[in-house]
């Protein structure tokens, strides 16, 4: 065959062979255009540090936390200090809680015991063991939403805005209605919960509180699928994170894939160690006695519960951003002498020395934010 010919041939065979080389470079650059719009990167919530990175709170009331003259022997007397502690309040006024008459907002301002040992914020706030600490607020309104709702208990919403403002730059995460789905004990109704949690919203941001992140909770447990939760949620205009509590039903928990669908961060708002009892019914709802200063118990407790705990956090660094421990005496409370997931259980860190080695160890993991002179500006440095 002539030699022209055959240079011809060559050719266009290099040229063919060139064009399906970028060919499928071309189709390997749209694959990663397709796949990397499929996961965008979201863009930070309010105080939501970066991922892989974690928010450390202990509560619940004065007892567990400690650090006070009268209340000595709670976790800031034994821990390193965490980033936040959490308090909680209501807006009720009225109802009976373990003889206790509230009267709105109880435990902001005073001390106030409600049948779950003593809070008062305003005590710990004025302690400088709290300085350079975030607070997350527990708030409940429980046979009330509709008061709520209709303007009928503003006056307290007004009081919470004044309180919120005094705080200046500390953080707060105030957990609106928490665990609105937790029926029976809280039986709220639904659409009246929801506008009462806007209603709440729209009023504190009228009167310029921005210092208080939104903090949307469920049980974890009593709404099976996010369909449920979709009918709870108030809207991601309300909403800055996503929460849910993390007690012997964790594992039920669906609040995790809803907040990366929802492009939100969750706050495992409440967390204690309890483990279900082999006689474990829904309606009753009853757990195994964890006493940590039982060393078999706390034995128990760390495999069963701690464990999975910290797993649920390591395995989801792009969400799980903030986390409570209740470092609670829970069976000398009276609110829970007849509970039956609580009624059992003394949760206090300090009791164990193997669990408070462990906790410590795995808490002093650079990704657990714990309280500096620089938290307050890191948190809202921290929003994109």
């Amino acid at each position: 065959m002539d030699k022209k010919i055959w240079a011809l041939i060559l050719a266009s065979t290099l040229i063919w062979s060139c064009k399906k080389i970028d060919s499928e470079k071309d189709k390997s650059v749209e694959v990663e255009v397709q796949e990397s719009t499929e996961t965008p990167t979201r863009a930070l919530a309010k105080f939501e540090p970066k991922k892989g990175e974690v928010l450390l709170f202990v509560g619940q009331e004065l007892e567990a936390v400690g650090g006070l003259e009268k209340y000595n022997d709670g976790y800031l007397d034994h821990f390193e200090k965490p980033a936040g502690w959490t308090t909680y309040t209501n807006i009720n006024p009225g109802e009976n809680s373990f003889g206790r008459i509230q009267e709105g907002l109880d435990g902001i301002y005073d001390t106030h015991d409600w049948g779950d040992n003593d809070y008062n914020a305003s005590l710990q706030l004025a302690d400088k063991d709290y300085d350079n600490m975030a607070l997350a607020i527990g708030l409940q309104f429980v046979n009330h939403e509709e008061k709520v709702a209709d303007g009928t208990h503003d006056q307290y919403i007004h009081k919470l805005a004044d309180f919120l403002l005094s705080l200046g730059k500390r953080p707060v995460f105030l957990r609106i209605a928490y665990e609105f789905d937790g029926e029976p004990w809280n039986h709220y109704d639904k659409e009246s919960t929801k506008k009462a949690y806007i209603r709440m919203v729209n009023i504190l941001r009228e009167r310029g509180v921005k210092n208080t992140a939104y903090v949307w909770q469920s049980t974890g447990f009593m709404s099976p699928n996010e369909g449920d939760l979709e009918s709870w949620y108030p809207g991601d205009e309300y909403v800055d994170w996503l929460g849910f509590s993390f007690f012997n039903r964790w594992a039920e928990q669906k609040m995790i894939d809803f907040a990366r669908k929802k492009g939100k961060p969750v706050f495992i708002a409440e967390a204690s160690p309890t483990i279900t009892h082999p006689d474990f019914d829904k309606n009753t709802g009853n757990t195994k006695e964890i006493q940590l200063d039982n060393p078999a118990q706390a034995e128990e407790a760390w495999n069963e519960w701690f464990v999975p705990f910290f797993k649920t956090i390591d395995d989801n660094p792009d969400v799980i951003k903030a986390v409570h421990y209740i470092n609670c005496h829970w069976d000398s409370h009276r609110m829970w002498f007849d509970n039956p997931t609580f009624k059992r259980v003394d949760a206090r860190l300090h009791l164990s020395d193997t669990i408070s080695k462990r906790w410590r160890k795995e808490t002093s993991k650079p990704k657990y934010i714990k309280s500096s002179p620089d938290l307050y500006d890191n948190l809202w440095n921290s929003k994109n």
